[in-house]
């Protein structure tokens, strides 16, 4: 009756889902005909964000409950093909769908360790997570700590680590949120945030994982659609071929040859000396601190008086009073500006080749590029296996079975867009590189101008050399727009742009409404109820729980306004944070019996701590979440990056678990017995294991 039941409920979700796709290409084509009648671009976009956030609104509306199992585990009756969806989506954050193709776009062959780490860990979470976690039940992965271990410290470690590695990628999420609204609405950036936001509360706040499972599948039709379109459009302007993936490596062929002539071009040369004389300049002021400010400031005011002396044309005038007026006021202020300005320095470098393999001037820099890359494989492979809010997406299944059959289809799913990822990123470079390169100033795109607008450390395209043509060197653009710009790079229509923000927004808000879920819950049910009052109520500890996803939303939505860092960067060290607090001790904890609680404990903290500590004291972290600008510190071990920061942290949390746990008391019998339950899916308990 029951495998009846759940057949039934398997072909709904089927009917459901054809109809809902069905209605959004209907809506598509109807802001398309909006579009051909005249409708104004800013109208447009106001459409799709909200009728997007009202579809996600409807679907959290729908599904609110109260009841504990549904509101953390969507009931444990989602089917693995909608669950490996609601995955896909779960996975598909601001920084796969926004970021990786732009880090491709501008690291070339370096980028692809993203790809490598990102897929590789879903095999991992195959092979050592997934189903014995299932197996156990439960709701969270500090439960399975708490109960793996014994008593309430594992558990509290388990949440804090579960609220950095989360807050760290939810600000991220919201970073997309407040981007995409802003570019395709005109709203302010931080009114952005604040408004994207509410359409990731309308989901997870009302319905919990119920929910935000449905909202998900929903929200990954929409964002594999948006994806797919610009760059098989690319695909056929450029080749004639609609299949991007396999007119990659053609493609890069073409790209290798720009780039060849553009290292070579006489102007090119010129633009990249001046860079490197601007930056030299800068050098040279901030080293002459304090005298240099007086004496710049005298030359910037005697330039002015020169120039009104001379009856100079009022363009001259103008931009020379904006130059005494934008003076930095004091010997702080200088120093800010003219290090940034120093910073220009790396544009005076040739374009690196796309198609470099470990690229470096010397056989040490090669040596130090190939480190860096395969230790952000393994960051990113052993934190996509370890985050929490992927791995309780496996709690939602109605089997073991089904739980193993998910994390295939969530492979299948991702790899959908990340087999595409690289061949966008090449198109978009090859655009760029012969129909914007070369240009005149007068007749740029608008989309340059309206990217400009946005921000323009994400895109600026200025006349260096006054030579009315665009060099590449002229151009700075941030990964973070090649996705959101592609359609309009490409010359689509408005309607697919607006496309393309209503996936980016569903990638965000999918992986936002996921890792809020995570914080709250960790806090809500292992801390609240499993720590401070095991005898509340289900209604109370539901409360709880929203109350404290509004808290949490709220106060990552105020980090994410001031603009702290690239999506990427924070998403990467949330996959180190990950990996470092929880890997060791899961892996451990299924597979060894003799780890100890004491063990795991030390184990825990020891991971993050040294991850944190490498991040934080090289300063990238400081400068990535808080804005600080000093220089990176001298203390980089092996010289890898702080990103892979992980690499530390990881091998130290086995080591003290390991060898803690062989100077301490073996886990009791009862522990050993729940290893064994956990440990062979095939046992009693495969069809579910239904705990509260």
């Amino acid at each position: 009756m029951a495998g009846t039941s759940q057949a039934q409920f398997y072909a709904n979700l089927k009917k459901y889902y054809t109809f809902y796709t069905g209605g959004f290409v209907t809506f598509v084509i109807i802001v398309g005909i909006l579009e051909m009648l005249g409708v104004p671009n800013k109208i447009l976009g106001y459409m799709f964000l909200f009728a997007t956030i009202l579809l996600y609104a409807g679907i959290g509306f729908m599904s609110k409950t109260a009841e504990v199992s549904e509101y953390y585990v969507a009931g444990r009756r989602v089917p693995a093909l909608f669950n490996g969806m609601a995955t896909g989506a779960d996975w598909m954050s601001a920084a796969s769908f926004i970021g990786m193709a732009g880090t491709l776009y501008l690291t070339g062959y370096d980028g692809l360790a993203f790809i490598m780490g990102w897929t590789g860990g879903y095999c991992l979470v195959a092979l050592f997570l997934a189903p014995y976690l299932r197996k156990f039940g439960q709701f969270t992965i500090p439960d399975f700590l708490g109960a793996r271990y014994g008593g309430n410290i594992p558990r509290l470690i388990g949440v804090i680590a579960a609220i950095i590695c989360s807050f760290t990628y939810v600000i991220a999420q919201i970073y997309g949120v407040g981007l995409i609204t802003s570019r395709f609405t005109g709203l302010e950036f931080g009114v952005g945030v604040f408004v994207g936001l509410a359409g990731i509360l309308v989901c997870s706040f009302l319905g919990g994982m119920k929910a935000v499972t449905w909202t998900q599948v929903a929200q990954y039709i929409i964002l594999i659609v948006a994806y797919m379109i610009p760059v098989v459009w690319l695909s056929v302007k450029h080749t004639g071929i609609p299949l991007p993936q396999f007119v990659y490596g053609y493609t890069l062929q073409k790209v290798t040859e720009r780039e060849k002539q553009l290292v070579n071009d006489p102007k090119e040369k010129e633009v990249r000396q001046i860079f490197a004389d601007r930056a030299k300049a800068a050098q040279e002021k901030v080293k002459g601190l304090p005298g240099s400010l007086e004496t710049e400031r005298a030359k910037v005011t005697k330039a002015l008086e020169d120039l009104k002396a001379a009856n100079a044309p009022q363009p001259q005038l103008n931009a020379a009073e904006k130059a005494v007026r934008d003076f930095p006021k004091d010997a702080a202020a200088a120093k800010a500006a003219w290090t940034k300005d120093a910073g220009v320095a790396a544009r005076a470098n040739p374009p690196t080749p796309h198609a470099a393999v470990f690229p470096g001037k010397d056989e040490k820099a090669r040596d130090i590029s190939r480190r860096n890359f395969l230790a952000l494989i393994f960051c990113l492979m052993v934190g996509t296996a370890a985050l929490p809010h992927i791995l309780m997406r496996y709690y939602t299944t109605p089997s073991v079975k089904e739980a193993r059959e998910s994390v295939f289809w969530s492979l299948f799913f991702i790899f959908l867009l990340y087999f595409t990822a690289p061949a966008l990123a090449v198109l978009a470079k090859f655009d760029v590189y012969t129909l914007l390169v070369g240009s005149e100033f007068t007749k740029l795109p608008a989309w340059v101008a309206s990217w400009q607008k946005v921000d323009p450390a994400l895109l600026s395209v200025i006349d260096i050399n006054k030579d009315g043509i665009v060099q590449l060197a002229e151009i700075s653009i941030g990964g973070d727009i090649i996705v959101l710009a592609t359609p309009e790079i490409a010359g689509l229509p408005y309607v697919i742009s607006g496309l393309v923000a209503a996936g980016g927004l569903a990638a965000a808000l999918s992986t936002a409404d996921g890792l809020l879920l995570t914080i709250a819950n960790a806090l809500s049910h292992d801390l609240y109820y499993k720590m401070i009052d095991p005898n509340a109520p289900t209604s109370r500890r539901v409360t709880i729980s929203k109350i404290l996803l509004l808290v949490v939303a709220l106060l990552a939505a105020w980090v994410a306004s001031q603009k702290a860092a690239d999506i990427l960067f924070l998403v990467s060290a949330a996959f180190s944070l990950a990996a470092a607090g929880f890997f060791p001790a899961l892996v451990l904890g299924i597979f060894w019996k003799r780890a100890t609680s004491i063990a795991a404990c030390l184990g825990m903290a020891a991971g993050v701590i040294v991850t944190f500590y490498y991040m934080a004291t090289t300063q990238v972290w400081l400068r990535g979440v808080f804005g600080v600008t000093s220089p990176v510190a001298d203390n980089i071990w092996w010289d890898i990056q702080p990103i892979s920061a992980g690499v530390f942290g990881v091998p130290i949390g086995f080591a003290v678990i390991i060898i803690v746990s062989l100077f301490t008391p073996a886990p009791s019998a009862k522990t050993q017995e729940l290893i064994e339950h956990v440990r062979y899916p095939h046992l009693k308990g495969d069809i579910d294991t239904q705990a509260t």
